[in-house]
Parts: structure tokens; C-alpha cells; sequence
């Protein structure tokens, strides 16, 4: 089986590439526009020559990890919501039969009500343009008419975050802040879905996979609301930090105006047999293992 994972050099795609790889029977296809990539595909490309690049790799299933989290709203536009439609072009012409497994975001729905895990049919308000393009990118592909899914991935963490994401930036600080300092961040009250990024890339395998048609959209998540405090604490018991911890900082704008936010993820247990297997504790633990200096 030949699996082309697009934007497999970065937090998600590389866990996914990963689980793939280690499939009997599975060719793993790296797609993106470096030359060290096993198939030259640039989403920003023209459709036409996105299809050539897929009429030669001839893929079974097509898996979408591509998608900026911040830039200015053209670069978002370009790559989060003209991407995802020119890559639905582009397989319509050259790979109709191949499977798209897409991940969306959580930011697609923006505010929800507090204590109400939200299901995939609940009404959809992004907050900025981030969540705006991510929501045209799903659009894309749900009317594409192609054998697709959207996997719409609540927040992740583990090994591999970046330093843009509040977990990376905080292993940033911890490794160069002293034991007993203070780490300034800012306000860590709301509640958010975190799920370990090695579950969300079980669950695209497992949507590689699958038989025959799946729902449109599948949230992806933990099922569970966690106050974004617990980020913190959890890395500092990692790291044996025994400081302060001040949230007096400036947080992120993108979502601030989210308090709340969980996922109901039953239909992806329903479709795909999946369930988050791996705790908070064991995911930040990991993150931070994962940062240790190389020896020397």
C-alpha cells in the first residue's frame, strides 16, 4: 500500500510517518517541496502540477499534516484553506480513488459551552483567521465528492512540540531557567482537550485503513477538559523544577477567547476502533525527555 503523508517533517506528520513506516506492507511516501522529500508536491502549486506530481507517485491513500498555526492571514489563506481545495483538485484528476485523511483543527469551532463536550455537528465559530482558514481547508475537502475524512485534532502534545505551542515554549524556559527560579506565562485557567500527539497519528492509521466510507469529520481528542495549568506543573515535576511558576505574562491571542473546550469522540471510537491510550503525565514526561541535551 502506498501512503503519501504530506507535511511528514513536522510535529504530527512525523509521528504519523513514523507509525506508517513501521507497517508491513506500507510504502511511505514523504511529500513536500524539499528536494530530500520522496515526491515533490508543494500545495501552493498550481492543481495541474500537483496532479502530475500525484499521477507518479500513484498513492492508495493520501494523509494531509501540512498547515501553518501562524504567519500573516495570506500565508494561513494559502496554505490551511487553498492547499487542502488544491489537493482535492489535484486527487479528483490524477488519484480518484485514493483516500484523503486530512486533519482540521479544534479551533474550527471556536467558543463552546462549558461542560458540554462538542460533538462534529455542533455549530462552527472560529475566532481568527487561523481557525477561519482551517475551517475552509475541511470545507474543501467534505465537498470534494473524494473518499475522505477530516480528522479535526483538539490540542496536542508530547514529543516533537514545537517551540511555538505553550508546552515547547515552556521546555524552552525550564531548560534555561534555574531550579529554584521564576517562569513568567501567562494566564493558564482555561480548560482545553490535550491529547498525545502518538494517539492522534494511531488514529490516522487507523483512517488509512479503514474499510469503506467514514463520517466526514471525526474529532480527535482525549474526551476529557484539562485546565491548560496542568501543562505547566506537569513539565516542572519532569524537569525536577522547583520554582515559580507567575502567570502575569501575556497569552496567546489566538486562544484567548476560548475558556472552555472538549471533544466528544465517540464517533471516532463508532468508526475507527480508536481510543487515546496515553495520560498527560506520560505525554509531558516524554516532551521533556525528548529535549535532553545529547551527551556528550
Amino acid at each position: 500500500m502506498r501512503v503519501l503523508v504530506l507535511g511528514s517533517t513536522g510535529f504530527l506528520g512525523g509521528h504519523v510517518a513514523e507509525q506508517l513506516r513501521a507497517l508491513p506492507g506500507v510504502r511511505l511516501l514523504a511529500g513536500g517541496r524539499s528536494p530530500a522529500d520522496d515526491v515533490g508536491i508543494d500545495l501552493t502549486a498550481d492543481p495541474a502540477e500537483l496532479a502530475a506530481s500525484l499521477r507518479a507517485a500513484a498513492p492508495a491513500a493520501v494523509v494531509n499534516c501540512a498547515g501553518l498555526t501562524a504567519g500573516s492571514a495570506v500565508r494561513l489563506t494559502d496554505v490551511n484553506a487553498r492547499g487542502p481545495a488544491a489537493l482535492c483538485e489535484a486527487l479528483a484528476a490524477a488519484a480518484p480513488a485514493a483516500r484523503l485523511v486530512h486533519l482540521g483543527s479544534a479551533a474550527e469551532y471556536g467558543p463552546t459551552a462549558p461542560g458540554a463536550p462538542v460533538t462534529e455537528d455542533a455549530p462552527t465559530r472560529p475566532q481568527g483567521p487561523y481557525g477561519a482558514t482551517k475551517l475552509a481547508g475541511t470545507a474543501a475537502v467534505t465537498a470534494s465528492g473524494l473518499d475522505a475524512v477530516v480528522l479535526r485534532v483538539f490540542n496536542p502534545v508530547g514529543p516533537g512540540a514545537p517551540a511555538t505551542g505553550l508546552p515547547g515554549r515552556l521546555v524552552t524556559e525550564l531548560r534555561r531557567t534555574p531550579s529554584d527560579g521564576t517562569i513568567e506565562t501567562g494566564d493558564l485557567s482555561a480548560h482545553r482537550d490535550l491529547v498525545d500527539a502518538r494517539d492522534v497519528a494511531e488514529a490516522v492509521v487507523l483512517a488509512v485503513r479503514a474499510e469503506g466510507p467514514l463520517p466526514p469529520v471525526l474529532n480527535i481528542g482525549s474526551g476529557r477538559a484539562t485546565v491548560v495549568r496542568e501543562i505547566a506543573t506537569g513539565l516542572a515535576a519532569a524537569a525536577g523544577f522547583r520554582g515559580r511558576i507567575a502567570e502575569t505574562g501575556q497569552g496567546s491571542a489566538r486562544s484567548g477567547t476560548v475558556s472552555w473546550q472538549c471533544a466528544d469522540i465517540r464517533a471516532a471510537r463508532t468508526a475507527l476502533g480508536w481510543e487515546p491510550r496515553r495520560p498527560l503525565a506520560a505525554s509531558l514526561a516524554d516532551l521533556w525527555h525528548a529535549t535532553a541535551p545529547a551527551s556528550v
